[in-house]
């Protein structure tokens, strides 16, 4: 009895690691083969006490490496580019663009996950995280002190990203959820080109 019972226990641990195994397996198989996306997603804060705060939503398009665009929609309109040189954001109301160096900025950011090259484990430390919320999960820590990040969880289902929970310093979390992922789209050449809007201030950081 006693030892049908290890075996039991034994069996148990194994599907566990083979289930928490296939989120790190889905994110490298994602990272490997994806070199473009698009898609929509929705923004929320979470409160300390676990309920949904402020909510906003977007669509996004990225090209590997340093190339995106990150268009807030709802409920103020806000743009954050990248041509993989400079970065630009872009306040609809101000009607001011700023931009700064885009350099080693992705480094250990959430950016970085999507965004960045593919030598991830350079930055961070990927570590699996479970099932929850019928997603596997692994989370990303940054090795830099130098972030607000504290960790990044991804949540995966068919090999694609279904979710990001980010975790700051300061306690703060902020939940990222996908919608109409489109792996390796047509993108044109000039695709992530940023044109100044008409009467924009511009300010360089």
């Amino acid at each position: 009895m006693v030892k049908l019972k290890n075996i039991l226990i034994a069996t148990t641990l194994l599907v566990a690691g083979a289930a928490h195994a296939s989120a790190l397996d889905q994110f490298k198989s994602f990272v490997a083969g994806t070199k473009s996306a698009r898609g929509e997603f929705t923004q929320t804060q979470v409160m300390k006490s676990g309920k949904p705060g402020k909510t906003s939503s977007g669509t996004f398009v990225f090209s590997r490496p340093g190339k995106f665009i990150w268009t807030y929609q709802k409920p103020y309109e806000q743009l954050l580019q990248a041509d993989g040189e400079t970065l630009y954001l872009y306040d609809k109301d101000l009607n001011q663009v700023t931009t700064r160096k885009l350099g080693g900025a992705l480094g250990s950011s959430p950016a970085a996950i999507l965004f960045g090259s593919n030598d991830l484990e350079k930055n961070f430390t990927l570590s699996e995280a479970g099932t929850h919320d019928g997603l596997e999960w692994l989370h990303a820590t940054p090795k830099s002190k130098d972030t607000t990040f504290e960790q990044i969880g991804i949540g995966l289902k068919d090999g694609m990203p279904q979710a990001m929970e980010l975790k700051d310093n300061f306690g703060q979390t902020v939940l990222l959820k996908f919608t109409s992922f489109q792996r390796n789209p047509a993108l044109g050449a000039q695709a992530f080109k940023f044109d100044v809007p008409k009467g924009a201030e511009v300010v360089n950081q």
